[in-house]
């Protein structure tokens, strides 16, 4: 993995917050190599480590993207949906921003069988077959099809399972975490003071609750997937 320079700098993680950490009694041990000290009562994040792994997690992102890799971006938290969906359209990744469905990944088919139906019931809405349709039953596909949007939307152009995934909150997608590491599939995770940090294939040190914070670690992430994708259109 070739490193790159991602411009990280303390500046702008000290203005989102990313330093921030949880107070000590909500802490997970094994983050102590991650945490600089204390102050007015809340752990503080070395800064240094979180921009080493963040570069590294650019590294990562670039040179899969670079190679035409898809990724899925992983944030259900409410306050971060619509940075999620925003990132994900700009670097044209799969998202989950509401909920994550247990066995999303592991139960593959089932999902699969879904998202076919999912994208049926939008054909069919798009061309008007819906409205042709009596008027009790059309009204049940439709609430059948709100909810596939919902949770489902953005991940209805996924044929396959992702080859990396964006984690913004380990301790709140610990389910999709674990999926992943059944699966083997590489996953980039923001952690906070309270996670384990052995469990990603990279781990981010950062504040996971603060939104300046999680759209910091998030544009870097874009932004190195962007020009990944534009060295493998460039090559091909």
């Amino acid at each position: 993995m070739t490193k790159r320079y991602w411009n990280i700098t303390f500046e702008e993680m000290m203005e989102a917050g990313v330093h921030f950490g949880h107070e000590p009694r909500n802490w997970n041990p094994r983050m102590a190599p991650f945490i600089s000290g204390k102050r007015k009562g809340i752990h503080i994040t070395n800064l240094t480590k979180t921009a080493r792994f963040l570069s590294e997690a650019c590294d990562l992102a670039f040179d899969a993207a670079s190679t035409g890799k898809q990724f899925l971006i992983v944030g259900t938290k409410k306050k971060a949906a619509d940075s999620v969906t925003r990132a994900a359209i700009r670097a044209r990744c799969h998202y989950v921003n509401k909920k994550w469905l247990r066995g999303m990944l592991t139960n593959w088919y089932t999902t699969e069988t879904r998202l076919r139906e999912f994208r049926d019931l939008r054909t069919e809405q798009k061309t008007g077959k819906l409205n042709s349709l009596p008027k009790r039953d059309a009204t049940m596909l439709k609430r059948q099809l709100s909810h596939l949007e919902r949770y489902l939307g953005g991940i209805k152009y996924m044929t396959r399972l992702p080859d990396i995934v964006i984690i913004l909150d380990q301790q709140e997608e610990y389910t999709a975490l674990q999926e992943c590491i059944t699966l083997g599939i590489p996953t980039i995770s923001l952690i906070d003071t309270n996670s384990d940090p052995d469990l990603a294939d990279i781990s981010i040190p950062a504040n996971d609750d603060a939104i300046a914070s999680i759209g910091l670690i998030l544009n870097k992430l874009v932004f190195a997937i962007c020009e990944g994708r534009s060295s493998y259109i460039q090559k091909n």
